[in-house]
């Protein structure tokens, strides 16, 4: 019995979001932990995380954090051919990220304002 079309590519979609999301982690401890980081090193880190990103096949993502993940991922790989310093990239993409897991906690966790005005009308 072969898979469905719906389960291959939902199969595929999930690949490649597990990839995006092993390229950013990899990419952020890497700048988040080296104690002397040079551009150099931080272009072989690149490189050899997109050999492990181009294994799969890219697909077209709709939902806005996964499309975030997916720009700052295209980011980071395009800082590789800039000519900024070290010390700018490693700031420029470690406060995109932080902005990324801000926005995906935002959603997560709502806080409950005014409690105890929701129970004003049991009295």
């Amino acid at each position: 019995m072969a898979a469905s079309q719906k389960a291959v590519d939902n199969s595929k979609r999930l690949r490649y979001i597990r990839a995006l999301e092993r390229f950013h982690h990899g990419v952020i401890s890497y700048l988040s932990n080296t104690p002397e980081l040079t551009k150099e090193n931080y272009d072989k880190k690149i490189e050899n995380s997109l050999k492990l990103l181009k294994r799969v096949d890219e697909i077209a993502l709709y939902k806005g954090e996964l499309q975030d993940l997916q720009k700052l991922v295209q980011k980071m790989i395009a800082c590789k051919e800039s000519d900024k310093d070290i010390k700018e990239l490693k700031e420029d993409i470690l406060y995109s990220s932080n902005q990324l897991d801000k926005s995906k906690n935002a959603r997560r966790y709502k806080k409950d304002k005014h409690t105890s005005d929701k129970y004003q009308d049991w009295e």
